[in-house]
C-alpha cells in the first residue's frame, strides 16, 4: 500500500535513496497532481467537515529530503532558479483544460490544477494544493503549501491562501466551492472557508483575529482544537474593534477583527459571478 510505504520511508530513512524509493515517490507525486491524493478531503464525521492527511505531508516532506538541489534555470545569466530536483515546475498540455496566462506564474509539481482552472500573471501555486474546475487565481494571487481550494472560486488579485507542511497533523487552509476571496485578502493558520462565502477586499482570517456576526449575534473565533470556521454564504469584511486596556482608551487605539454583514443573496452572486466570456 501507498501509504504504508511512504509513512515506512519517512519515519525511517535510509542512507541513501534508491531507484525503488525514487520511483515509490513519483508515483506518490502523480497521485497529488491528479487530485486522487490529498493532504486533506471533506470528512462529514469531523467537527469542521475536513480531516488532514498527516501521511501525504509526510509524502511531500519526503520529497524534500530526497531531491537535491539542481540548476532549473531557462536562462541562467538572466534568470536562475535553482530548487529540489524532485520539485520542478508542474507540466501542463493543452489538453489539461488549463489556462495559464503568459507573464510569470509558476506553478510546482505535486500539485492539482484542475480542469478550467484560469491562472492570471503572475501567480504561484505551491506544493501538495489541490485547486478545483473553473477557479481562477488571480495576479499576485498565492495558494500555499497544502491549501485546499474548491470549484468555481475566485482568488482576487494579491489575495494570499497560507500553506502548512509542519507540523504534519496540522490542517491546511481550506477553501470550499463558490467562494469569493477579495483583493489583498488573507487566509491563514488552516482557516476553512464554508461553501458561497464572500471576503471583502482587504478582510484577514487567522486565529487570532476573532469574526464578529451580526447577523446572527455571534463571535466565530479558533480553539486550541479547531480552527476558524466562516459559514456557508457568509458575506466577510475587515473591521476594527476597541482596545479596552486603559492604555488602550487613552489612546484610542483598535485591534483588527472581521464582521459578517450580511449572508449571501442572488443580489450578492450577481454581483460577484465569474464571466463565462472570460472563459
Amino acid at each position: 500500500m501507498l501509504q504504508a510505504k511512504i509513512e515506512s520511508l519517512f519515519d525511517a530513512p535510509p542512507s541513501a535513496y534508491s531507484a525503488e524509493h525514487h520511483t515509490l515517490f513519483a508515483s506518490f507525486k502523480q497521485g497529488l497532481n491528479d487530485g486522487t491524493i490529498r493532504a486533506a478531503e471533506p470528512d462529514p464525521s469531523s467537527p469542521t467537515g475536513w480531516r488532514v492527511n498527516a501521511w501525504v505531508k509526510k509524502g511531500i516532506l519526503l520529497g524534500f529530503r530526497m531531491g537535491s538541489i539542481v540548476d532549473m534555470s531557462l536562462d541562467a545569466a538572466k534568470l536562475p532558479f535553482f530548487d529540489k530536483s524532485t520539485y520542478p515546475v508542474h507540466t501542463f498540455s493543452s489538453a489539461d483544460g488549463v489556462r495559464i496566462v503568459p507573464g510569470g506564474s509558476s506553478i510546482r509539481d505535486a500539485s492539482h490544477i484542475a480542469r478550467g482552472v484560469i491562472c492570471m500573471p503572475p501567480m504561484f501555486v505551491n506544493v501538495g494544493a489541490y485547486v478545483g474546475e473553473n477557479s481562477m487565481i488571480d495576479s499576485h494571487a498565492l495558494v500555499g503549501s497544502c491549501a485546499q481550494v474548491g470549484r468555481n472560486v475566485h482568488l482576487s488579485a494579491a489575495s494570499q491562501i497560507g500553506g502548512v507542511l509542519e507540523p504534519v497533523g496540522a490542517l491546511p487552509v481550506i477553501v470550499e466551492d463558490d467562494v469569493l476571496v477579495g483583493g489583498n485578502s488573507g487566509i491563514y493558520e488552516g482557516t476553512i472557508v464554508k461553501r458561497g462565502a464572500v471576503l471583502g477586499t482587504g478582510a484577514i482570517l487567522n486565529r487570532s483575529i476573532p469574526v464578529y456576526d451580526l447577523v446572527r449575534d455571534r463571535v466565530y473565533s479558533a480553539s486550541d482544537d479547531l480552527p476558524l470556521v466562516i459559514p456557508e454564504d457568509a458575506v466577510v469584511i475587515p473591521g476594527s474593534r476597541a482596545v479596552s486596556h486603559p492604555a488602550g482608551k487613552k489612546w484610542g487605539l483598535s485591534l483588527s477583527c472581521a464582521l459578517i454583514v450580511k449572508y449571501r443573496d442572488s443580489k450578492t452572486s450577481t454581483r460577484i459571478q465569474l464571466e463565462d466570456f472570460l472563459r
